[in-house]
């Protein structure tokens, strides 16, 4: 993804950012503020510039905003309040808080949260316990919500004038966190972040609300032929069957269609979607060995082969194709090479792949999708794939269960809704899907990077990431985390009990998802305080 890098706080240190100090210093005391009078050289040193400390907001080496701290008297407001401690309570140390300035594109509450945040941690570690400012009286109420006392006449010029404040550190503490929440622009629409439900195309919803139609008119009938052509063109499978139901109910169809055949198999688990799958297999009481890897981790080829090997010709391989639970993309090449070495049948859940990453489901018999998630559709609506043709099978499963019920009545087998299947066609049909799947996996890989260099630990290995669903480690209080995100109008998925019991949370880029949003949402995993 191409755009603008982390924000990064820091003490200033560099020759070039102590420059870009005064620059920004001149662009706001002399252009913005007229506190100082201009110059040719777009430069403005301040008078304690050498003593100093600046605390400094870069983006991409940019410096776009700063403040600093002094603790060497006299302060600046010695020289405008001669008696100025008179004004303050008893402290230990005292320090002098000045020069704030964020550039305009930045004063969304972020960049001053990490300012403050970043500045009231060196004054703690100086010892510092009592802070004093020169406050411009445009931001009063802003100061006192930090917790600043005003006291004294004001100060400055009639131009440019200064209310004296004192801050103490524990005030500070107190009030810092919801001040700052109050200084936040509104967000007037969440950023979904979610596996689903997904943001909907407005055109998607439009075809939603259009008249329903008889499941069995030929107009219908014709939508869901072109709706299925689609999908099975997309996923590289020969044929899909459409029905009214979740992901869950597609791999409760898929698990019937493993029963007909009275064949050992084997159940591949490595987070919880696996495991599930595992859960499907047993209550459809199929004989199968389930082979386990960590949560995260990829399968080791040989443990799979010998877990293969032990079925014999005509049996089955179940797995996930895209672990959502842990963000980990699984081998579909090895395990196509696997089971075609064997004669082993191949089903795969693509709940979270279908319309995340490129798929060629040639060689896998049976696979499993939806229509939310990656097609960015209304969810509502199971798609199972298969490669051969399938005949009903009453003696051997419940109705509501038989696909070949399904692809004998040319996709209808009972009641279906002409209203989401027109939303799922309108999302199969709106989308350049190689260059939307070459954006997912570039945008996914940004994603990674700007967390990883911020510190995020992230779930899957690199080699093996899904570029959709990126499962994070925060240090401490997923839950708390993702609700501060939610109230910043970021939503994110935490609140599944796999991910509360690991406290994980997760960013999808499923549906219409905001990319635009992606390095403010990396600034404020990266910055936030559960």
């Amino acid at each position: 993804m191409s755009g603008p890098g982390p924000l990064v706080f820091k003490i200033a240190s560099e020759p070039e950012e102590l420059e870009q100090v005064r620059r920004l210093n001149y662009r706001t005391f002399v252009e913005e503020i007229p506190q100082h009078a201009p110059n040719p050289d777009g430069v403005l040193a301040d008078r304690f510039d050498d003593e100093n400390t600046y605390v400094v907001a870069l983006r991409d080496a940019r410096v776009v905003g700063m403040i600093c701290v002094r603790d060497r008297r006299p302060f600046s407001l010695d020289g405008k309040l001669p008696d100025l401690d008179a004004h303050l309570p008893p402290a230990q140390s005292v320090c002098e808080i000045r020069l704030l300035s964020v550039e305009h594109q930045h004063r969304n509450g972020i960049v001053f949260r990490g300012l403050v945040e970043q500045l009231a941690d060196a004054c703690a570690e100086r010892g510092h316990d009592l802070a004093v400012i020169s406050g411009t009286t445009r931001q009063t109420k802003l100061y006192r919500h930090l917790g600043f006392v005003p006291f004294g006449p004001l100060v400055g010029t009639p131009e440019a004038p200064y209310q004296p404040m004192y801050l103490t550190l524990d005030a500070f503490r107190r009030h810092a966190e919801p001040a700052v929440r109050r200084t936040e622009r509104p967000v007037p629409d969440p950023a979904c972040f979610l596996p689903g439900p997904t943001t909907i195309a407005p055109e998607l919803r439009a075809a939603l609300a259009q008249p329903p139609r008889s499941h069995r008119a030929a107009p219908f009938l014709a939508e869901l032929r072109s709706v299925r052509r689609r999908l099975a063109e997309l996923a590289g499978a020969a044929d899909a069957q459409v029905l009214l139901g979740s992901g869950t109910l597609a791999n409760d169809m898929v698990g019937g269609q493993l029963r007909r055949l009275g064949t050992p198999g084997v159940v591949l688990a490595n987070g919880e979607f696996g495991e599930r799958l595992a859960d499907h297999a047993a209550r459809w009481e199929l004989p199968h060995h389930v082979v386990r890897a960590p949560w995260g981790a990829v399968f080791d080829r040989r443990e799979v082969e010998a877990a293969a090997d032990r079925c014999g010709r005509g049996g089955w391989l179940w797995a996930v194709h895209c672990e959502t639970s842990t963000g980990v993309l699984n081998d579909l090449p090895m395990l196509r090479e696997v089971c075609g070495a064997r004669g082993l049948r191949l089903a795969l859940d693509c709940v979270s792949s279908l319309g995340s990453v490129p798929l060629d489901l040639a060689g896998v018999d049976l696979a499993s999708a939806t229509s939310g998630k990656g097609l960015g559709s209304f969810a509502g609506l199971a798609v199972v794939f298969h490669d051969q043709p399938v005949a009903p099978a009453p003696e051997r499963l419940p109705r509501y269960l038989d696909l070949g019920l399904y692809a004998a009545g040319d996709g209808v087998a009972f009641t279906h809704s002409s209203n989401l299947v027109r939303a799922l066609a309108a999302a199969v049909a709106r989308r350049d899907w190689p260059a939307w799947l070459d954006q997912v996996a570039a945008d996914g890989a940004w994603l990674r990077g700007a967390l990883r260099e911020r510190g995020m630990r992230i779930v899957a290995p690199e080699h093996a990431a899904a570029p959709a669903v990126t499962t994070i480690i925060p240090p401490s209080g997923a839950m708390r985390l993702g609700e501060a995100l939610e109230r910043a109008g970021f939503l994110l998925s935490f609140r599944s009990d796999y991910l509360q019991r690991r406290g994980w949370l997760q960013v999808c880029l499923m549906g219409d998802y905001p990319r635009e949003r992606l390095p403010e949402l990396v600034d404020r995993l990266a910055t936030a305080r559960p």
